[in-house]
């Protein structure tokens, strides 16, 4: 009877010592699972620390699948996104917050540009196809936007430029860099 009393107070221990070192779970989109003490969640970050340290870290909820808390409650924070080609253009994510893209990996930097039309919203829209066509190549879900830059010509582009020359004056020029998720 004694021995039976002293396993089941081992045991009780046992679980308060698991529930008292049981912290928050961090699933990220790579696979890896980060546990640790989630401060907050922002619109566009996570702020948590590490399992056993004091020092606040953050990462962009693109980079972040879900979280599970110590209570037990599950958050889901974003989905992942799969890009396998340029055909995927469509999904790629143009990111404007530099808190966006910590914790994501930097593939490289792109641009898009387009020239021609009447008008300088059809010529912006081709810079941006091109942008994300850039990124869907690379099988990069996310753009960070570093510039853009828009331009139109005046006039009629001297003696015999005539309508062509009008046409070719507007131009659209964006640049960004690609990321993924990280896989460290």
């Amino acid at each position: 009877m004694y021995s039976m009393k002293k396993l089941l107070t081992t045991v009780m221990l046992a679980f308060a010592a698991i529930a008292v070192f049981a912290g928050d779970q961090i699933f990220l989109h790579s696979g890896k699972t980060i546990d640790g003490k989630v401060v907050r969640v922002d619109d566009f970050k996570v702020i948590f620390k590490y399992e056993g340290e004091d020092a606040e870290q953050t990462m962009s909820k693109k980079a972040i699948e879900k979280i599970i808390y110590s209570s037990g409650r599950e958050e889901p924070i974003s989905e992942k996104i799969v890009i396998n080609g340029k055909e995927d253009w469509e999904k790629v994510e143009i990111l404007l917050d530099v808190s966006e893209i910590v914790g994501l990996k930097k593939v490289d930097e792109i641009k898009g540009k387009s020239t021609g039309g009447f008008s300088g919203s059809k010529s912006d829209k081709k810079a941006n196809k091109k942008l994300l066509e850039a990124a869907a190549e690379m099988k990069c879900p996310f753009v960070f936007m570093t510039s853009e830059s828009k331009s139109s010509g005046g006039g009629w582009g001297g003696w015999g430029g005539g309508i062509a020359s009008i046409a070719s004056a507007n131009q659209s020029l964006k640049k960004g860099i690609a990321y993924t998720y990280n896989d460290k």
